[in-house]
């Protein structure tokens, strides 16, 4: 197990070193193909990698904390925490969509042409080449982790993929046609793209953060790894779930014949725990066994009330 750990804590610096040094990089890049065309649009794209930026920073932090060992403080771990990182992100994303509206209304109310420059155009195109791959990266290393963090910052760098491809198409349209309120005006739907993305971010923080249950797909893992040892039980009920980061918490009441053994009861939760992690690996299983006799009575209270 420490093994597997450290090789995750790996993967997590890693990761968030990657998101950092891109982000600083397409920063600059981006900022470049700005001065070297006066577009709107560009400034509005290298706008939001200054979040990609601080968002990597957030990240290198928040992963730092919330691979901590659980401790008394915190015997559940520290990998909720990755949810605040996921949180702040989404409203990071929400600065930047304001400023690109900002700009671009700016620019609008003031036109200026955008010049034909090839070099800062083509400096964008390497830009979301580098977003591209990162974001992919960085998407399925969270997926594989099962880290919020990570898959949020992978969405986002992914969402700044198709915003800078969004505004090189403006871009290129108001050279061509001549007509420069394009430029702005493809800004503004950056601007909405951006902050479409932030709002999910932010969502799904908050779903984390208020121990939102398991999507319906693992719901129906759960109770076909429950019910796989159905015969060997009368019935189960009160079955909740929730991630906490990387971690997945499921907890259910089991009736079990009132003469039944301790110890024969003792092994089906066993098994029932154990088909649990074959379902969801690294879940964390609490079974209530309640005899026969009790449960009904407590059933037809919680019904009553």
């Amino acid at each position: 197990m420490a093994s597997g750990s450290a090789s995750n804590d790996r993967a997590f610096r890693q990761a968030a070193r990657l998101s950092l040094i891109s982000g600083v990089l397409v920063f600059a890049i981006k900022l470049g193909g700005y001065a070297l065309t006066l577009s709107v649009g560009l400034l509005s794209d290298a706008l939001e990698s200054t979040v990609n930026v601080a968002a990597a920073l957030l990240l290198t932090l928040t992963l730092r904390f919330s691979n901590r060992p659980a401790d008394a403080d915190h015997p559940y771990g520290h990998a909720k925490a990755e949810y605040l990182s996921s949180f702040l992100e989404g409203l990071l994303i929400g600065v930047a969509g304001v400023l690109i509206i900002q700009a671009s209304i700016t620019r609008l109310l003031h036109p200026h042409p955008v010049e034909a420059n090839l070099i800062g155009l083509g400096l964008t195109v390497i830009a979301s080449g580098i977003n591209l791959v990162v974001g992919l990266r960085l998407r399925s290393q969270g997926q594989l982790l099962r880290s919020p963090a990570l898959i949020a910052d992978g969405q986002h760098v992914l969402s700044d993929v198709w915003s800078s491809l969004l505004v090189l198409v403006g871009v290129v349209l108001a050279i061509l046609a001549g007509q420069h309120w394009l430029d702005p005006v493809i800004g503004l739907l950056v601007a909405l793209l951006v902050l479409r993305v932030g709002w999910g971010v932010v969502r799904g923080a908050v779903g984390g953060l208020l121990d939102e249950s398991l999507p319906e797909g693992d719901v129906a893992l759960v109770q076909a790894a429950i019910e796989s040892h159905s015969a060997r039980y009368l019935e189960f009920h009160d079955l909740r779930t929730r991630r906490a980061g990387r971690d997945v918490f499921v907890d259910f009441h089991l009736v079990l014949p009132s003469l039944l053994p301790l110890r024969e009861a003792h092994d089906i939760c066993d098994a029932v725990e154990e088909s649990l992690k074959r379902a969801l690996p690294g879940v964390n299983v609490t079974i209530h066994v309640e005899p026969e006799d009790l449960a009904h009575s407590e059933m037809t209270d919680l019904r009553m009330s």
